[in-house]
């Protein structure tokens, strides 16, 4: 008996050798970790990482956009380093425009600890951004990066990891979604108003917003309240300056967790850069930097916890002007119409000196201070080279 279990097992391990050799062969192999980076963030959530480009020693900002299908580089910075791009028929589009652009072919990333070699850069011009945030940008980061690997953003520390692809263990007490993913990301989402609406939304950390709706979308849908204020809102992005409207929307939910009073912007989409009616709209990184996020695309995974920020109140404020830095200058953009900034008399051009006596000329300072509703502000600028004073309170869009 012991011989027959013998040969019996024999039998068995000889007719299935060839399914365990099978089986070893397609076991994906552990992630590894190969290097962490720090970030810094600007007003909106945006996430900005410090790299060089080949060979060059100095190191430039970029930011990190899961809404973008590829890795760019500004135009100025591209001639600043004496780069020759190379012209194509290929285009880009953004939510004020469309673009032929050119390329610089088999480029190379270099993060400390890390080279990521074969890039293809398409070449666009950042100066709107670099005028909005006050810091120089040097470049997108998207798909053609961002696929490469397994990415962790840790907004508690400040820092991102990269990782092989590989099997990974997600950690305890987040939630794993299953967006479709095609160079841009795809995320089923529940939103609500006076009613609830099933739609995808482009899962977007380079956008410094909550939520921006196409008004196609909003208007076939028909969800929000009729009662709903909106407020004129100059916008940014590829192409230029567009304007908007800013209102509130009653809840969002990604997965299980819900947030509700959110902030959302509604544009003409005439460049459909929201693909409706696939998607309805963006779901940007004011809202998503609430969660720390892992990017697993070679598995269709993002895994997103709340973090330290999951709590934080958004931004309801609302003064009718925008801020940008202009040739070293902090300036006034355009003034909306019946907004308390235009109530009081500032225009667009003036130059910003002070707000609340804070002189550090700081555009992001200067932004976070206009961002408490319902509190009164000093801002002294600059116009016809004669100093004036305002004082204002800041309106609240709840």
């Amino acid at each position: 008996m012991k011989y027959c279990l013998s040969g019996i097992f024999f039998l068995f391990a000889c007719c299935c050798a060839p399914l365990l050799r099978a089986q070893e062969e397609f076991i994906e192999p552990p992630s590894k970790h190969l290097t962490t980076v720090k970030f810094t963030q600007l007003t909106g959530g945006i996430v900005i990482l410090h790299a060089r480009v080949d060979e060059y020693p100095d190191t430039l900002n970029f930011i990190l956009d899961t809404g973008s299908s590829g890795i760019s580089l500004d135009s100025s910075t591209v001639d600043y380093l004496g780069l020759k791009p190379v012209p194509t028929d290929r285009t880009i589009r953004g939510i004020a425009g469309i673009r032929k652009v050119n390329f610089l072919f088999d480029k190379t990333l270099r993060f400390p600890g890390l080279n990521i070699e074969h890039l293809d850069f398409h070449i666009n011009d950042y100066s709107i951004l670099t005028t909005v945030y006050g810091e120089r940008i040097d470049g997108i980061i998207g798909y053609s990066v961002i696929s490469r690997y397994i990415m962790k953003v840790n907004y508690d520390s400040m820092q991102l990891s990269f990782y092989t692809k590989g099997t990974i263990r997600y950690p305890r007490g987040g939630y794993l979604l299953k967006p479709a993913i095609s160079q841009l990301v795809s995320q089923p989402m529940r939103i609500r108003d006076e009613k609830a609406i099933y739609s995808r939304f482009l899962f977007d950390l380079g956008a410094g917003l909550c939520m921006l709706l196409s008004r196609e979308f909003v208007e076939d849908s028909a969800f929000f309240s009729k009662k709903r204020k909106r407020f004129v809102k100059e916008g940014e992005g590829l192409g230029g300056k567009i304007d908007m409207e800013l209102t509130l929307l009653k809840e969002v939910r990604i997965g299980p967790y819900k947030f509700r009073n959110v902030p959302v912007f509604v544009f003409d989409d005439e460049y459909n850069v929201s693909s409706y009616p696939y998607m309805g709209g963006i779901l940007g990184n004011d809202l998503l930097r609430r969660f720390n996020v892992i990017l697993n695309y070679a598995k269709g995974d993002i895994y997103i916890t709340p973090n330290s920020h999951y709590g934080e109140v958004f931004d309801y404020s609302y003064s009718g002007i925008e801020l940008y830095l202009v040739n070293g200058l902090i300036v006034i953009g355009d003034v909306a119409k019946g907004s308390p900034a235009e109530a009081v008399g500032l225009k667009e051009g003036d130059e910003v000196i002070a707000i609340n006596k804070n002189l550090l000329h700081n555009l992001n300072s200067y932004k976070i201070a206009m961002q408490v509703p319902n509190q009164k502000i000093k801002i002294i600028i600059r116009r016809d080279g004669v100093m004036k004073e305002f004082e204002f309170k800041i309106k609240s869009i709840r």
